[in-house]
């Protein structure tokens, strides 16, 4: 741990101290919306502590609360967490192998992911992903579990406006490296995706589409950025 303390600066730390205060206050509107409707206290308590993806949770307790089966609950929260699996093919180098693995599989999450791409380097990605990550599985179950407490005292979180605290934070995050222009192109890209099919898609759908087109616009510009190995006659 000292060891992330010394490769980090005071920006990361900070920009990570500010994510896991939003995670937590959406932990706590998560946990507070899921007792209001109706389930018992454990339950949001238990998926966060096990599945740590607050997409696939929303969507679940969403589901189960409208009246949907359980299958169907368990598939739609499936189907949003399959974002991870382009997130594993990109940061590779961060999670480790052996037990270490499966350790840094479980604490993948988009803030973890996002944190570690934007260093320069190996190290700087190793610590900010494993920071990240841990802090997230940390403050994710926490605030839910303020939020389930608080639920029979607030019947509407969403009204203090928890649910939008989050999205800012992580546009403060985004906006420095938006500076590049290839990033810049592959972020608008992504964000085209998402608001063309976030009517006509289920929740999260629009979101792994929107990756896959910053993936494949980041690609092309890489391989556009490669010298011609071809030798001029």
């Amino acid at each position: 741990m000292r060891s992330i303390w010394r490769t980090l600066d005071r920006g990361v730390l900070t920009g990570i101290a500010a994510i896991c205060l939003a995670v937590a206050m959406i932990g706590v509107s998560y946990g507070a919306t899921a007792v209001t409707s109706g389930l018992p206290a454990w339950l949001p308590i238990l998926l966060s502590l096990a599945v740590v993806a607050g997409g696939s949770e929303f969507v679940f307790i969403g589901i189960v609360t409208a009246g949907g089966g359980l299958i169907a609950a368990v598939l739609a929260g499936l189907l949003v967490n399959a974002r991870h699996l382009p997130y594993g093919l990109s940061v590779p180098d961060v999670v480790g192998t052996g037990w270490r693995r499966l350790v840094g599989t479980q604490i993948m999450n988009d803030e973890s992911v996002a944190m570690a791409l934007s260093q320069p380097d190996r190290d700087r990605r190793r610590a900010a992903y494993w920071l990240c990550g841990l802090a997230v599985v940390a403050a994710w179950p926490m605030g839910a579990a303020i939020g389930a407490l608080l639920g029979s005292i607030v019947p509407d979180p969403n009204a203090f406006g928890l649910d939008a605290v989050f999205p800012a934070v992580l546009i403060t995050l985004v906006i420095p490296a938006l500076s590049d222009p290839q990033t810049r192109v592959a972020a608008l890209t992504g964000a085209a995706v998402a608001a063309v099919t976030t009517p006509f898609l289920g929740a999260g759908l629009p979101v792994l589409l929107a990756l896959t087109a910053v993936l494949l616009v980041a690609r092309r510009g890489d391989k556009a950025d490669e010298p011609s190995s071809e030798v001029p006659a």
